[in-house]
């Protein structure tokens, strides 16, 4: 009998200690929550991403940036690892400035992607914990005849933390409300839009997306990319 109880209440205290202990399979991309989204336009594109800062779920503050420009038609996005996306952002920082000092001229994004993608596959054995997108405007020519094909198109482009990278005609979304953001993505998205209605587009996907999930949100910033100007808008979100 003493034998029985002495078992019983063996078994409730390990329980117990298995209650009691914080889940350990959290991925480290998601210790501080993110959510980033570009979009393409009728030669605009935009790019845009929440503004919290926390600490699993503990909030800390709603007013870190996680866009960063370029030049005037790029921009990059970091998520994932907050600690990495500074340290990746100073040493891309780093490498554009000397490219802009050896060939006297802007990086295209194409270029700036291919970069950025040579950058994080370096560091494959040792990776930055941060996923990019990169968004801007560029002039496309014909490879064949060197003729311009089409001016100030949109290009849009998402990477892996080992530097794969996506290109698409359409949207790429980063950070741990990603499938939220794919599912808005999807919904809301018109091709050809005009950089007006980009905004409105890329902002209610945006809103929508971190309203369900917990790691991000608490304000959002908004960069809309054309020939003549950038356009950046704070938004309002829920902040509980």
């Amino acid at each position: 009998y003493q034998r029985r109880v002495h078992g019983e209440a063996k078994n409730r205290v390990c329980i117990l200690d298995k209650l009691r202990k914080p889940r350990t399979n959290m991925s480290i991309m998601e210790y501080n929550g993110s959510g980033i989204v570009a979009m393409t336009g009728k030669n605009c594109v935009a790019i845009a991403s929440d503004m919290r800062y926390g600490v699993q779920q503990t909030t800390i503050a709603d007013n870190m940036h996680k866009i960063f420009p370029v030049h005037e038609h790029c921009y990059i996005g970091l998520s994932g690892l907050a600690t990495d996306m500074l340290t990746v952002r100073n040493k891309l920082n780093f490498r554009t400035k000397l490219y802009e000092l050896r060939e006297d001229r802007k990086m295209k994004p194409s270029v700036y992607a291919n970069m950025v993608s040579t950058f994080l596959y370096e560091h494959r054995f040792g990776p930055y914990f941060t996923e990019p997108v990169i968004a801007g405007l560029e002039d496309k020519y014909d490879e064949k005849t060197g003729k311009l094909v089409e001016k100030n198109a949109p290009f849009i482009c998402a990477m892996d933390l080992l530097g794969a990278p996506v290109y698409t005609a359409d949207f790429v979304v980063a950070g741990t409300a990603s499938e939220q953001l794919y599912g808005c993505s999807e919904a809301f998205y018109k091709p050809n839009l005009g950089p007006d209605d980009l905004f409105e587009t890329i902002s209610q996907t945006l809103l929508a997306a971190v309203d369900r999930d917990c790691l991000a949100g608490w304000g959002a910033i908004v960069h809309v990319i054309t020939a003549d100007k950038i356009v950046t808008k704070t938004l309002k979100t829920r902040k509980d």
